[in-house]
């Protein structure tokens, strides 16, 4: 464990995001001094997957949790909350580390999560790969 947690107001963000369906992604940054992990960005409920892989960015790591509304094989309507830990290849090796190493921290605090992935591409992302693993 690094020693970096995340700020209550990131975790109050989670909470609106899953008990009051406020929004529906949540980007987590570390803060400027390493120490914490925060909201940077909420997507309002209409935003898309692909909005969501469009706000990562190529060359740094990031956190994020999207709430996924996605029809089942048996016909009923599901929904979860899947946690990304993006850390493309071109990333900084400090922030790599930090990421990974502070991944626990963040998922202890966010209490719901559904389905968790690691990505280092947006091809790691694909919509259609995450709803395959999901509806098996």
């Amino acid at each position: 464990m690094s020693g970096v947690v995340p700020t209550d107001a990131a975790v109050q963000e989670f909470e609106a995001l899953k008990l009051r369906k406020q929004n529906r992604f949540i980007v987590y940054n570390f803060s400027t001094n390493w120490k914490t992990i925060e909201c940077v960005y909420k997507a309002p409920r209409d935003s898309t997957w692909q909005k969501m892989v469009e706000y990562l960015p190529d060359n740094e790591c990031r956190y994020c949790v999207f709430d996924l509304d996605y029809a089942h094989p048996d016909g009923s309507k599901r929904s979860k909350l899947v946690f990304i830990l993006w850390s493309p290849d071109t990333a900084k090796i400090k922030a790599k580390l930090l990421i990974s190493s502070s991944k626990d921290a963040l998922k202890k605090k966010l209490v719901g999560i559904g389905h968790e992935l690691q990505a280092c591409d947006p091809s790691d992302i694909q919509l259609d790969e995450i709803l395959k693993r999901l509806t098996k």
